[in-house]
């Protein structure tokens, strides 16, 4: 058992298809579906995750001498910015105007997936302090790769607040943004939850649900493990089509993508799919974490009113309260998320910038954005639906 005294082997892997997937599980933990082997090698399996989608491979491996996984990073050699959901377009114009070569550069995270995971994955059963050496190892190897192969920037996408110390020690600047969770505070059902807001917002949302569905004539049934069918795949895929190509003008996402997540991962899935006279209307994709209920995909082909809340938001807070799920994650941006119990929290990322100039530029950049965000984040707290000093 490594002590932390040793030296370590490090490598990259171009494709997980050559990494154990139980040694990754290992490192990745049960605790973030998006990070086990099932989900980042599907990915790589459909061609989502490529260099012609701009997302080239390049994972970050650490063994022990006996050839053993210990730490690992989800790392991508980007041709772009696309599916990232942490902005820097602005930097590479910027960039670029100086007479720089932004693209390609690296980034830690999980493709098209805005989702607060560890980016540092190290084996669970190793002791503190060989887990804290292999995180910062993991940290200062993705730096030096991005510096000996002079790249513009390495950026670590939605890390968690416990690993936010590490890249800094290892040079990487900070940068925060916003997202919306739901958090249960031991709620029995939903009507407990409900009895947490005013009673103002409490009728809204009695209104909108009832709207939404019986009002309607649209039934909604949550779906996991064998119940989800070949049908409810092709239905959700049609969906997550014409959503993407409304907001984003091109899918991330392929149908042999879904199959996979369906082959392999459909007992940490759950479909939300609304119904009327027995046709599909409508539908969105969760994934189950251990503590958290994470929403990702919704569409819809019929535009019934309060219908997208309803799939999306109040049946996840339904389902969370079931499984007894600390919290919803309902992906990026928002502001309407609020007005359904969603509270704005901080995301956290990591940047490392070689070129001491840009790098100054950025972290100006960053101070500024770091107060214009606390401060919006106070004024969006203002607009709670819950009873003072519920919900927070």
């Amino acid at each position: 058992m490594p002590d932390g005294s040793e030296q370590f082997d490090v490598s990259v892997a171009e494709r997980l298809s050559g990494v154990s997937p139980d040694e990754w599980d290992a490192c990745a933990g049960a605790e973030n579906p998006f990070l086990s082997y099932a989900f980042l090698a599907s990915l790589e399996d459909a061609g989502c995750v490529d260099a012609k989608a701009g997302w080239s491979p390049r994972h970050v491996l650490i063994k022990d001498h006996s050839g053993a996984l210990l730490a690992a990073s989800p790392l991508y050699l980007k041709g772009n910015s696309m599916g990232e959901y942490v902005f820097d377009w602005g930097w590479a114009e910027a960039y670029e105007r100086a007479g720089g070569t932004y693209y390609p550069k690296l980034m830690s995270g999980v493709p098209f997936t805005p989702v607060t995971g560890p980016r540092l994955l190290v084996r669970g059963d190793l002791g503190t302090t060989v887990r804290a050496t292999l995180k910062r190892q993991l940290a200062e190897t993705m730096a030096g790769a991005a510096q000996g192969a002079d790249l513009s920037s390495l950026h670590a996408n939605f890390i968690p607040d416990a690993d936010v110390a590490v890249f800094n020690d290892a040079g990487y600047l900070s940068r925060v943004g916003l997202q919306y969770h739901w958090h249960n505070r031991d709620y029995g059902s939903y009507d407990d939850f409900l009895g947490a807001l005013s009673s103002r917002k409490r009728k809204a949302l009695k209104k909108e649900r009832r709207i939404a569905t019986a009002d309607s004539g649209v039934r909604v049934e949550r779906l996991s493990g064998d119940a989800i069918r070949p049908h409810h795949w092709d239905a959700l895929y049609g969906f997550y089509l014409d959503t993407s190509n409304r907001k984003w003008g091109q899918p991330y996402l392929n149908r042999d993508f879904f199959q996979l997540l369906g082959e392999r991962m459909a007992d940490r899935v759950m479909l939300v799919m609304a119904m009327r006279d027995g046709d599909i209307i409508a539908g969105a994709l969760n994934l189950i974490g251990t503590d958290a209920l994470y929403g990702r995909y919704w569409g819809c082909i019929e535009d019934v009113r309060y219908l997208h809340f309803e799939v999306c938001y109040h049946q996840a807070i339904d389902a969370a309260i079931e499984l007894g799920l600390a919290r919803v994650e309902a992906g990026a941006q928002g502001e309407h998320k609020i007005a359904r119990g969603y509270v704005p929290v901080l995301t956290h990322s990591a940047h490392f910038i070689p070129d001491p100039g840009f790098r100054r530029a950025v972290a100006q950049f960053l101070d500024q954005e770091r107060r214009a965000i606390h401060h919006e984040r106070e004024l969006l707290h203002e607009e709670s639906p819950y009873r003072q000093g519920e919900g927070l």
